[in-house]
C-alpha cells in the first residue's frame, strides 16, 4: 500500500544516489576509443560518456507508455550535489538525465519518474510495475520524430545493488531505461525499499 504522506525528495529515486553511489567502478563498461571531447563523468561511481556531439535525434520533449496511459513532458536532470542522478519536484513531468545519451541514439538513456502519493495525488511512474515484455514506449523530440522502444525486461533490485548497467551499454544497440522507486517507505531514511527498472530497446 502506497503511503499518502510522502517526503518531498522520496516520491522517488533514492534509487540513483544509494543505487548508483554503492556501484562497483568496472572498467570495461568504458569504451575503449570514447567520442571526441566526450570527457567521462560519474554517476556514483558509475562511468559514463555523454555523447550529445553524435547525436542522431532531438533533444527528447515528451514521452507516452499507452498501456499505463503515460503522456508526460521531459524534464532534464544532470547530477546532483552528492554525485547521484538529480531529480526534478514535477510528479507529473519525467526526467532525463542529460549528460548521457539522447533517446534513440547510442547507449543507454535513462529516463526516471517519481513514485508514491503527496498532496493526495499520485505520480506519474505508480504503474511502471504493470510493463511487461512487448509493451511499447514512444519518446517525441523536439524535430517531431517519434521514436519507438519496446520492453525487453523489468528488473527490481535492492538499493545498494550495482546500478552500471542502468546507465551504461557497450553493444552498439539503442537503449531507453526507466526508472522508479517500489516497494515499503522508510520514512526515517526518505527512501523506499525496491528500485524498478524497466530496460527497453530501440524498435528499428
Amino acid at each position: 500500500m502506497k503511503s499518502k504522506s510522502v517526503p518531498k525528495r522520496a516520491l522517488l529515486l533514492f534509487a540513483l544516489a544509494e543505487f548508483a553511489l554503492s556501484s562497483i567502478l568496472l572498467f570495461y563498461f568504458i569504451p575503449r576509443t570514447p567520442a571526441p571531447n566526450a570527457s567521462p563523468i560519474f554517476v556514483g561511481n558509475t562511468v559514463v560518456f555523454p555523447k550529445k556531439e553524435v547525436a542522431g535525434f532531438g533533444l527528447p520533449v515528451r514521452m507516452r507508455i499507452p498501456k499505463i496511459n503515460v503522456d508526460a513532458a521531459i524534464d532534464y536532470v544532470g547530477l546532483a550535489p552528492d554525485g547521484s542522478m538529480d531529480v526534478t519536484e514535477s510528479q507529473e513531468n519525467v526526467m532525463w538525465f542529460d549528460l548521457g545519451s539522447r533517446p534513440g541514439d547510442e547507449g543507454s538513456a535513462v529516463i526516471a519518474g517519481h513514485y508514491g502519493w503527496r498532496h493526495g495525488n499520485g505520480s506519474v511512474f505508480d504503474e511502471l510495475y504493470k510493463l511487461r515484455s512487448g509493451d511499447k514506449i514512444y519518446v517525441q523530440d523536439d524535430r517531431g520524430s517519434i521514436i519507438p522502444f519496446i520492453v525487453r525486461e523489468i528488473r527490481r533490485y535492492d538499493p545498494k545493488a550495482d546500478a552500471s548497467r542502468v546507465f551504461v551499454s557497450n553493444d552498439g544497440k539503442s537503449h531507453l531505461n526507466l526508472v522508479t522507486c517500489e516497494g515499503v517507505l522508510d520514512k526515517e531514511t526518505e527512501s523506499y525499499s525496491l528500485r524498478l527498472v524497466v530496460f527497453t530497446d530501440r524498435e528499428n
